[in-house]
């Protein structure tokens, strides 16, 4: 009975210590915290970090997926070829937080309601990846960037179960719509993108995938649940408001005013070649020649590069790198000299072509949504070439 007693007392003890161990280690509080678009063109997508609180000293630490040395041997040529190096940081929140408040960017938190064994793996691996030696990850605009490294940490301590909620919904979104969505202040952004991306940026992104963004991350996160059927989200917290205009909204882009332009200009040259067909081909040669390097540009993308979004362009169908042909050609007629025939058939091929990448949305496989660059060039490649053959003729 002595024995018994003296068993019971000794577990007793450990219970009460092991109790007082798990008292004084308490999991970490982990949040998702969201900074908002900014003004300078790499901060048009929103940005974000996985902060972990210490649950007895209350210290905050912001675990941050952004960095990259701009310095360092080879960046340019991994940054052409589309293999960036990208680094995680451990730094305070508050030092954390002091660009964005510079730069007048809001910041919200969502404190999250993870389980304690899950918060605590979640730590421990944030804290280990931070270690320089551990801290590298190839990058990529879509699958692998600040917003997808946040989203997967998530995603592998919960078991899966974030991916699982979020993989079989979509609002119909796609790479391409978010990027010129969110690239949409800056012109020259947006027109690169939409010219630069092939089929690969139109699929339709799950809930899941949307999540390349970082806004889009927090808005999934507000609607799903942890893995014992509580909402994940505890608590949003604001740290900072927003001072500069908002995030871009979501709006349907029309082809018609494209194809209205296109079909008034085509109209014009037409009306301006049959008396000066010297002012056609001063209009032609800088049009000619964008279409030469924007064509060479999307050739090297495709067939030189990693950036597999820009593959299979068919704007290459429009703005054709064989216009090279049609350089010298150009500098001719500028002299009033007539096209050769084997420029004219050149001409005729380009806008052929161009009229090729009009046929290719009949046919619903491998669809890019460049309507509107069709309205607008097609017309122009076809006024072109009538000015120079149909209506002037060949000299030869």
């Amino acid at each position: 009975m002595r024995r018994s007693s003296g068993l019971l007392a000794r577990a007793a003890c450990a219970l009460l210590l092991l109790t007082l161990a798990c008292m004084a280690s308490a999991a970490p509080r982990i949040g998702v915290m969201t900074m908002q678009p900014g003004e300078v063109f790499f901060e048009r997508f929103g940005h974000d970090a996985l902060v972990v609180a210490d649950a007895d000293t209350g210290q905050a630490t912001s675990y941050n997926f952004g960095f990259f040395d701009p310095d360092e041997p080879g960046f340019i040529g991994r940054f052409i070829d589309g293999k960036m190096l990208y680094y995680l940081v451990a730094l305070p929140v508050q030092q954390d937080l002091e660009s964005y408040r510079e730069e007048g960017r809001g910041v919200s938190i969502q404190w999250l309601d993870l389980p304690a064994s899950q918060a605590q793996a979640l730590a421990d691996s944030l804290a280990w990846r931070a270690q320089p030696q551990n801290a590298r990850y190839p990058y990529d605009y879509f699958n692998s960037n600040c917003a997808t490294q946040v989203r997967d940490a998530l995603n592998t301590v919960m078991g899966g179960a974030l991916k699982k909620q979020l993989a079989g919904r979509s609002r119909g979104n796609t790479y391409r719509s978010e990027s010129v969505r969110l690239a949409s202040p800056a012109w020259w952004m947006w027109i690169g993108f939409d010219l630069g991306f092939g089929p690969y940026a139109d699929q339709q992104l799950s809930r899941w995938d949307e999540a390349f963004v970082p806004m889009r991350l927090a808005d999934a996160l507000a609607q799903v649940k942890n893995t014992e059927g509580r909402p994940l989200v505890q608590q949003t917290q604001q740290l900072l408001p927003h001072t500069i205009a908002p995030e871009p909204p979501e709006a349907a882009r029309p082809w018609w005013p494209w194809l209205l332009a296109g079909v008034a200009i085509a109209f014009a040259l037409v009306a301006l070649g049959k008396r000066h067909p010297r002012g056609v081909a001063a209009l032609a040669l800088p049009f000619w020649l964008l279409c030469t390097l924007a064509g060479a540009l999307m050739l090297f993308i495709w067939f030189g590069s990693g950036h597999i979004a820009g593959w299979a362009n068919r704007n290459l169908l429009l703005l054709n790198p064989l216009c090279v042909l049609l350089l010298w050609p150009a500098i001719k007629l500028l002299r009033g000299k007539p096209l050769s025939r084997f420029a004219a058939w050149v001409l005729r091929g380009v806008a052929v072509m161009a009229a090729l990448g009009w046929m290719l949305h009949w046919f619903p496989f491998n669809v890019q949504a460049n309507v509107a660059w069709v309205a607008l060039l097609l017309p122009i490649h076809l006024a072109i070439a009538y000015v120079f053959t149909a209506q002037r003729g060949l000299s030869r």
